[in-house]
């Protein structure tokens, strides 16, 4: 009777633990299924941009930090040479700018909202160049995806300028987005896989201190 007892213990103890893991389990699946599901609606209602200012590492690292931002892509626009590569861009002669390409969520951040973090997080009168990057790969540029993105930069632009915000004259270049091209692996979230790296403190840190500074309420 006595190892009976102990036979039926053992297997109620395992019963309950089996369905202990199968219930961490199923509440697992349940959070992953409805994380994805939140990201699959995120996506749905998602909005592009298309931006230029100086080194796209600096405008990537700024922007994976702000609320409502969904991806950021650093790429090439602008040129007329097809699958461009990073050495290509860098001799200044394929006429593509370092831009990269945003999805966000419209009902957590507008257009005009980022447009305002890429007009203070770099400087948008120096024609063809951010500090020591220079060349008309470094260009401020707005590549606008429709018609009501080009009104916004235009107006955001005559505004900045109407309220004198910069000494000198805005120079971004507002056109129109013909191709996109994704830069290659190594660039990609360069700021998190590289920040000890002298450009990433001396340059790429200023910009996200900047940002902190003036979107402490914006960030994630």
């Amino acid at each position: 009777m006595l190892r009976s007892f102990y036979v039926m213990k053992y297997f109620v103890l395992s019963f309950l633990l089996s369905a202990g893991f199968c219930g961490r389990e199923n509440l697992d699946i349940e959070i992953k299924l409805k994380a994805e599901k939140s990201m699959k609606e995120d996506m749905a209602s998602k909005d592009t941009v298309t931006l230029g200012g100086g080194c796209f590492w600096c405008v990537e690292a700024v922007f994976r930090r702000v609320k409502g931002v969904l991806s950021v892509e650093s790429g090439y626009s602008g040129g007329a040479t097809e699958n461009p590569n990073y050495r290509q861009v860098c001799t200044g002669t394929t006429g593509h700018a370092e831009v990269v390409q945003i999805a966000y969520n419209p009902a957590v951040i507008s257009f005009t909202e980022i447009l305002e973090i890429f007009f203070t997080v770099h400087d948008p009168t120096t024609l063809n160049r951010q500090g020591a990057d220079i060349g008309t790969q470094y260009r401020s540029v707005i590549f606008y995806h429709n018609e009501a993105q080009k009104a916004a930069s235009e107006k955001a632009i005559a505004e900045l300028e109407a309220q004198k915000v910069f000494e000198n004259r805005i120079v971004t270049e507002v056109a129109p987005l013909t191709r996109f091209y994704k830069a290659e692996a190594y660039h990609q979230n360069y700021y998190e896989e590289n920040a000890r790296q002298p450009y990433c403190q001396v340059v790429i840190n200023p910009k996200l201190e900047k940002l902190k500074k003036h979107f402490k309420d914006r960030l994630k």
